[in-house]
């Protein structure tokens, strides 16, 4: 059950991903496109520190979900009720706070923008932005993260789809029409506020909660444990464009964003393991099956390894190619960047590499005894980011980025070989190498290609198809052959996973 709930939550959000995706290059495109590089800016900048209100959660989602996993695996319906009391309750002060916060955002930000819009202009689209913010705080993270504990993130992962292409298709619609930008976010925000209002109602049918117990304050209790991994997460995602909306100017978090695009949507791509996979670790955890944990995460190092190599490395050779198509016709800034691209790719490759070591942390409710590498990796990209915009701009927010991605990374790797799983760290290191020889191989043979002018999406299609089928050729024999006891274990599950499903077909058709 556990391996067929991880497969499901994977190819749900793949497929997610991949809406998102295209989603995510129309959007942005044409708002770029239609109302300019400085209203693209503003609007990312805008998103950006409304997500301040997330600190306001304290790490309790990773919490919760840690204290739910044995309930969940007993099946305590009480227990779980009075869990998701606690913490329905806590967002919904999280939620009323994050209004007072808009209004102060709302006033304030119009005087940080160093772009030619007047401030009721700017006032306005804060607000209107935060709408959907509110009502997912409000109505439905708490019930996302029960459905996450119990291996159901394709629940989550089919009603977001269904959302994003509402959403665009209606952002397309209106742009075409020729409505302003705050109308365009206004029917934006009213599509996403009903996703949490339909999680809320599927949960409290599904699970039938006792809605009269106490709330159980004590299973949040560690909340301000996972208060640096929710920072330090915070700035991995946010810092770099509060950074150069202060320090910088709007048209530079354009750039930033155009290039965030593609890192993001590959870096999601990849997270889809993560979120398949953490909650069945934290099961097999809390059922103290050690040696089943370690064998299935041996397996997931070998998937996330090949994933990441694989998808980072053709990103490499394809981003800057990507960006000229994209931005073609566009002349208000600059958006070839070929240094900044590399220092950012370089930095969300590394993040990819540590999710499993991550995850399983997690999973296993070590907060307290990681936390302080987490404040550290939280001071030291804000710090860093702070210095080096000042001199080199985006470029410098990117190594700031990567220098703490590196830190926290090791770190990660170091605790779960000695604390949770007990193994040497060698193991890690030896796939780091593995997976560095792959992506040298993949760019030298990538370099001996002819060279072809791209000036379309058809052509740059074609080219990526080409450079991901290397990188693919390369990466995934490699570690197959060093690997070979992990891919075989891998394949055998997926055997497994396809007879039962066959099994079942039967058993309808008899």
């Amino acid at each position: 059950m556990r391996s067929k709930r991880a497969l499901l939550n994977v190819i749900s959000t793949l497929l997610f991903q991949l809406i998102t995706i295209i989603c995510g290059f129309i959007v942005p495109r044409l708002i770029i496109g239609t109302y300019g590089s400085g209203v693209n800016g503003v609007i990312t900048s805008i998103s950006q520190f409304l997500g301040y209100i997330i600190l306001l959660e304290s790490g309790i989602g990773g919490v919760v979900k840690a204290a739910l996993y044995k309930p969940l695996a007993i099946m305590d319906k009480e227990s779980i009720s009075s869990i998701i009391k606690a913490t329905e309750k806590f967002f919904r002060y999280v939620a009323l706070a994050f209004i007072g916060y808009s209004f102060v955002l709302a006033g304030i930000f119009p005087l940080l923008v160093k772009y030619d819009f007047g401030w009721f202009y700017v006032f306005s689209l804060v607000l209107i932005i935060g709408f959907s913010t509110f009502g997912q705080y409000y109505f439905g993270v708490t019930y996302q993260i029960l459905l996450q504990a119990d291996q159901k993130n394709y629940v989550i992962s089919l009603l977001r789809l269904g959302t994003t292409i509402v959403n665009t298709i209606i952002i397309v619609v209106l742009v075409k029409f020729g409505v302003g930008i705050h109308l365009v976010k206004l029917g934006s925000s009213l599509v996403f506020i009903i996703r949490p209002l339909v999680l809320n109602y599927y949960v409290k049918k599904k699970y039938q909660l006792i809605h009269n117990c106490k709330p159980n304050n004590d299973a949040v209790k560690q909340r301000w444990d996972g208060l640096g991994h929710h920072l330090a997460y915070f700035l991995h995602r946010r810092a770099d464009v509060i950074v150069l909306t202060i320090f910088a100017n709007i048209k530079e978090v354009s750039v930033y964003s155009v290039y965030n695009l593609v890192v993001l949507g590959i870096e999601n791509i990849t997270v889809t393991l993560s979120s398949g996979f953490e909650a069945a670790f934290g099961n097999m955890i809390a059922k103290e099956e050690m040696g089943v944990l370690n064998k299935n995460f041996r397996i997931y190092e070998f998937i996330s390894f090949s994933v990441t190599t694989t998808l980072f490395t053709s990103a490499a050779l394809l981003i800057l190619s990507f960006v000229t198509v994209y931005t073609r016709g566009i002349s208000d800034v600059n958006y070839y960047r070929p240094m900044f691209a590399y220092v950012l790719i370089l930095a969300e490759a590394i993040y990819c590499i540590r999710l499993p070591y991550f995850s399983v942390t997690m999973a296993a409710g070590h907060f307290k005894q990681t936390r302080n590498g987490a404040f550290i990796e939280a001071f030291f990209n804000i710090v860093l980011s702070v210095i080096l915009v000042q001199q080199y701009g985006v470029v410098g927010v990117a190594i700031a980025t990567l220098c703490a991605m590196l830190f926290r990374t090791f770190q990660y790797a170091i605790y779960l070989s000695n604390k949770v799983l007990h193994r040497s760290v060698w193991l890690f290191w030896g796939r780091c190498i593995v997976n560095i020889t792959a992506a040298m191989i993949t760019i030298y043979i990538a370099k001996l290609l002819p060279v072809t002018k791209i000036d379309s999406y058809f052509l740059w299609f074609l080219h990526a198809c080409r450079i991901t089928l290397i990188a693919t050729a390369v990466t995934l024999p490699l570690n197959t052959v060093i690997y070979y006891q992990d891919a075989k274990s891998f394949i055998e599950v997926v055997k497994r996973l396809w007879i039962q499903k066959a099994d079942k077909q039967d058993e309808k058709l008899q």
